[in-house]
């Protein structure tokens, strides 16, 4: 079976030595054969965390295969020429390694971060909309309008830099709307198979209206292998109240059992469409975690 599996990286610092595993971490993830290894991106968060673009270059320095991901980067908060220079410096040093996942964010993580930038929540769409259009430009070098202001100068950058897959975040209508229009793939997270199917249907119609290819699927999946009981209900608790999920259905979501277990739950999101599936661990155990999705890829490849 061709699914992909990637994993995210420790860039949560907890204690004095959280976050500096990202380097071996990476390493590990490719000397096991995982496809990609991704970074979360928050500027504001509930706890501290890496900068996504200082992690993957971190894991781009230390690896020669393993693909680099955002698990998504908030291009709304930043200016654009900004950010197309740190995607395309980061795609040029990693060798075309980016796998550019791009999110809105939404009301679990507050406004706090775009009060922080001055840049209004209510204008998150408008912008990622605007950056998604400007991106392959800018990447390419050629010149490029970043706003509507009459009289304001196009802006290139150099060097030019290939422009990464970018994977639209989201599990709703709009990122549907957005992934068709924009998107090489689309990228939602904590869904069940059947909204997963109903939500290919609705992404291809939408494509092919465009003229434009049926975007790859990567899901991102809630995993804690082994999980006792206790862990899997704060699991399935942190999904309902996060992603606002009714508890039942949130129930039926996280891996949480044995690699074969784990490779029977991944094999209907392949059957529902996905291409990618990121494994997010909920613990603190990287190396187990990593080692226990590569066995799963494994059984998967069987």
């Amino acid at each position: 079976m061709a699914l992909r599996i990637g994993v995210g990286l420790p860039t949560t610092r907890v204690g004095a030595e959280g976050g500096r595993d990202v380097r071996a971490a990476a390493r590990h993830a490719e000397d096991l054969g995982l496809e990609s290894v991704w970074a979360a991106d928050h500027l504001i968060p509930a706890v501290p965390i890496v900068d996504s673009t200082v992690a993957l270059a971190a894991a781009a320095g230390a690896t020669e295969r393993v693909r680099l991901g955002f698990s998504v980067m908030i291009l709304a908060l930043r200016p654009l020429a900004w950010a197309a220079k740190q995607i395309g410096a980061l795609q040029h040093v990693s060798g075309d390694r980016v796998l550019l996942g791009v999110g809105v964010s939404g009301p679990p993580h507050g406004t706090a971060a775009w009060d922080a930038v001055g840049v209004p929540y209510t204008d998150r769409g408008a912008r990622t909309d605007a950056a998604l259009a400007g991106l392959p430009d800018l990447l390419a070098g050629r010149p490029t309008a970043l706003d509507s202001e009459a009289g304001r100068p196009k802006v290139t950058l150099a060097p030019a830099a290939s422009m990464p897959p970018v994977l639209i975040g989201g599990n709703g209508a709009v990122a549907l709307r957005r992934a068709a229009r924009f998107g090489d793939g689309w990228f939602p997270s904590a869904i069940t198979p059947a909204d997963l199917t109903a939500g290919l249907a609705e992404l291809r119609s939408r494509a092919a209206g465009l003229g434009r290819p049926a975007p790859s699927v990567t899901v991102g999946v809630p995993t804690s292998f082994h999980a006792d009981g206790t862990a899997r209900r704060a699991l399935v608790e942190g999904l309902a109240q996060g992603y606002g999920i009714p508890a039942e259905q949130a129930a039926t979501i996280p891996v949480t059992g044995d690699p074969d277990e784990a490779a029977e739950s991944l094999t209907a999101y392949a059957k529902a469409g996905a291409d990618r599936v990121v494994l997010m661990a909920s613990g603190p155990d990287w190396r187990r975690h990593y080692e226990l999705a590569a066995a799963t890829s494994e059984i998967l490849r069987r």
